[in-house]
């Protein structure tokens, strides 16, 4: 009988929800809907000085905010709990001890100062900076000599010789289903720490452990834990667990080749969630860093298509490159398929946040205001500089609008387009546009002549949206005001 899918993501609350570990997340949810398998929330929280309970629920509602909602963890409980790694500490003393009683590691007294020390040194020598093995090998005596130093010790696993790693050719083999089989040579790896001297369990053992007991199937994460990987391979081999699939994702790099961070702009998903982008939009983008569709010209895809095609064999090895140009695209490609009524509910926070609302008693009014302006929208916020022309009493104009009043037919122009728009009973944009080409007609003004010095009046700018839309949202009595007041 098969096994049945189990994955997992595991984010430390030390900070947001980057965008790495999101398409990470994505990918293991994805993986997980694909092969009707379990998708497992787990917050590793042992970095007492760096977490911050804050960002947990952060994280937690930025996954929530891109739909990818977890079967197991915190919040929704399961099986296999708890889902947080500060309520497990016990689980993991007790797979230590199993370590400590077959002799595959060892209490060390070695302080922090004595370790630098010799971190410092081996680097002036050019020698190995690892740990050397001072405590593998201590008396009771002089481990009682150093407790009654107070020093407090940290449990170390040791790192077998040759001989005993499993395959037999002196080398750590990780069985990779993205990069195929990874080589790693034993003798390079220090003894490391699996419990710190506070009790709190060091991660390559915390993961191992609750990666085992939660019955994780396949690890799927970023390349950057792939050097952990041989460590967390000989924790398994020494526990006598078997071993999941690993899979490590390829890096996400800002465009000019380096690690992709706040100096390439905003990194975390919760600040694209609050400049305005859509889920769906952020979903979209982040599989397509890595991972290609069957279809391979093929850009826009659903959850649902996203669900349906997704396969490790399509993650490539190569980094992944953020764009935002691309993202913005994609995001303005949702933003026009958008239901008008969910945009409108979506953009009022922006319109609010700059006081060109202070309710919402004129939905339907809003809905043409948002339509008005949608297609030149990369993200929501930026709505309050496309509409600020209609909730400004005053018209600011731009020097181009300022040029094109000095028009010879401007004048004649504008009023002629006041005088028809007096007489008219209906504003739509059909009709609209029909009156704007009388107008024109009249005055004998086509194209430029005829359409700019009408937008330039109204809205101060000499590009933007459809005129005639324009002329609905604002109304009659608004029209005629700004085309009749003098500069």
């Amino acid at each position: 009988m098969t096994q049945k899918v189990r994955v997992r993501f595991a984010p430390s609350p030390t900070g947001y929800l980057h965008l790495g570990g999101a398409r990470t997340a994505l990918f293991n949810w994805l993986f997980a809907r694909h092969n009707n398998g379990a998708f497992i929330l787990r917050i590793e929280d042992t970095d007492l000085e760096r977490n911050e309970e804050i960002n947990v629920g952060t994280i937690i509602s930025s996954l929530k905010w891109l739909g990818l909602e977890w079967d197991e963890g915190p919040e929704v409980g399961g099986a296999f709990g708890p889902y947080r790694q500060q309520e497990r500490l016990q689980i993991y003393w007790e797979y230590a001890a199993q370590l400590l009683q077959i002799g595959a590691a060892y209490y060390c007294y070695c302080s922090e100062e004595e370790l630098e020390a010799k971190r410092k040194l081996a680097i002036h020598t050019k020698g190995v900076t690892g740990y050397d093995g001072k405590c593998r090998h201590l008396t009771n005596d002089q481990k009682l000599a150093f407790e009654s130093e107070g020093r407090k010790p940290t449990i170390r696993f040791e790192i077998p010789v040759l001989s005993q790693t499993e395959s037999g050719s002196g080398k750590i083999v990780v069985n990779d289903l993205i990069r195929e089989e990874v080589e790693f040579s034993p003798e390079v790896l220090p003894d490391f720490v699996i419990i710190r001297s506070d009790g709190v369990a060091a991660y390559n053992f915390a993961v191992v452990i609750d990666d085992y007991l939660m019955k994780i199937t396949h690890v799927i994460r970023g390349e950057d834990h792939l050097s952990n990987t041989p460590k967390q391979i000989l924790l398994y081999q020494a526990l006598g667990f078997d071993l999941p699939q690993f899979a490590h994702l390829p890096m996400i790099l800002g465009p000019d080749g380096a690690r992709f961070s706040k100096r390439h702009g905003a990194t975390s998903v919760e600040a694209y969630q609050e400049l305005g982008y859509l889920p769906e939009a952020m979903i979209n983008y982040l599989a397509l860093r890595g991972w290609s569709p069957p279809e391979l010209d093929k850009e826009i895809c659903s959850m649902e298509e996203l669900t349906k095609d997704f396969s490790l064999e399509r993650v490539v090895k190569s980094p992944a490159i953020f764009n935002l140009e691309k993202l913005n695209w994609m995001n303005g490609h949702y933003i026009r398929n958008t239901d008008l009524i969910r945009l409108t509910k979506l953009a009022i926070p922006y319109l609010k946040k700059k006081g060109c609302v202070t309710c919402c008693g004129d939905f339907e009014w809003l809905t043409t205001v948002v339509d008005l302006v949608a297609s030149h929208l990369n993200c929501l916020s930026e709505i309050t500089g496309q509409v600020d022309f209609i909730f400004n009493p005053k018209v600011i104009l731009e020097d181009e609008a300022k040029e094109v009043l000095k028009g010879e037919k401007a004048a004649n122009v504008l009023d002629c387009f006041s005088k028809m728009l007096d007489r008219m009973d209906e504003l739509v944009p059909e009709k609209i546009a029909e009156m704007i080409k009388a107008v024109g007609k009249e005055t004998g003004s086509k194209g430029k002549e005829l359409f700019m010095p009408i937008r330039a009046k109204l809205t101060g700018k000499i590009h933007g949206p459809e005129l005639p839309k324009i002329i609905a949202v604002l109304g009659k009595e608004v029209c005629l005001k700004r085309i009749k007041k003098e500069e």
